[in-house]
């Protein structure tokens, strides 16, 4: 049995439907904290299982009598660590042979990471995983291509200019189906036991380089501008975002920056067995359809 959790969100969901292509549904569970959630899973013949990374005794009844649990990591920033030490600590009394966890790509594991905040909670898991005595895949997602839109703006046709303090980074995207697919093929393959992989792409790009391709797709003219961090914070307080979007946007930007996702990768590349999606087939998917 195969348990994936965090199947409502857009990993997770991918995860599932990556592995109902090549499974038996009988043969896959997942994990929601809702009975309201599970309507579509049970429709699919998936087994679902209610459970809540608040509480551990939940999770224990969950992961019972799984062979490998697909962990994806929780949304809740704030409590992240307590959340998945109840994971792990969970899996380990319910017998789970074998963990795969989605991290993330980093290249500076201090406190002077401008997203130590968020690289902290993936740390601490990956040794609790490590030191767990369960077998563990861990993989290092890179930045997905689905953060583009986000970063920069939905409304970019409109605005026209990219305006984020990232200097000349550059990012070594993949596409979130595609570290899901290759999720699965560790999950359903042999020979991944006690293994790292970094899920990014084997090409990089900068928002120079995102801005040109959105105006090749579109037609339409988009320019890329850095602004200083003090001008960024400034820019964007003024036009009433929240604090802590400010923040996490200023804090990927400046990681950027420094290349914490510049790296490439041919991890993803061997795991799919072909190249993973480039910038240009991301961009003209995503926007030629809006």
């Amino acid at each position: 049995m195969i348990l994936v959790t965090g199947a409502t969100g857009h990993l997770g969901k991918a995860v599932v439907n990556e592995l109902l292509k090549k499974i038996n549904p009988a043969d896959i569970a997942v994990l929601v904290r809702q009975e309201a959630q599970a309507t579509h899973f049970r429709d699919q013949g998936i087994d679902v299982r209610i459970g809540d990374y608040d509480h551990i005794e939940t999770l224990v009844k969950a992961f019972t009598g799984v062979d490998k649990l697909y962990f994806v990591s929780s949304s809740d920033l704030h409590h992240r660590v307590a959340q998945h030490t109840n994971v792990v600590n969970a899996a380990k009394q319910a017998g789970v042979k074998h963990i795969v966890y989605t991290s993330f790509q980093r290249v500076n594991e201090t406190a002077s990471s401008p997203i130590a905040s968020l690289a902290n909670a993936h740390l601490v898991t990956e040794k609790l995983i490590k030191d767990s005595g369960m077998t563990y895949t861990i993989l290092k997602h890179g930045l997905y291509f689905e953060t583009i839109p986000r970063f920069i703006g939905e409304n970019i046709l409109e605005t026209k200019t990219i305006f984020t303090p990232a200097g000349q980074g550059r990012t070594a995207y993949a596409l979130r189906a595609e570290q899901a697919e290759a999720g699965v093929n560790i999950l359903l393959g042999k020979g991944h036991e006690n293994k790292e992989y970094v899920l990014a792409g084997s090409e990089t790009s900068s928002y120079e380089d995102v801005a040109a391709a959105i105006s090749k797709v579109t037609n339409t003219p988009v320019t890329y501008y850095s602004p200083s961090l003090e001008e960024f914070t400034r820019t964007l307080t003024q036009a009433n975002v929240p604090d802590i979007y400010i923040g996490l946007f200023a804090g990927f930007s400046t990681a950027i920056q420094q290349g914490e996702f510049a790296k490439t990768s041919s991890d993803l590349e061997q795991l799919l067995g072909r190249k993973p999606s480039t910038l240009n087939e991301f961009i003209t998917s995503h926007y030629s359809s809006n």
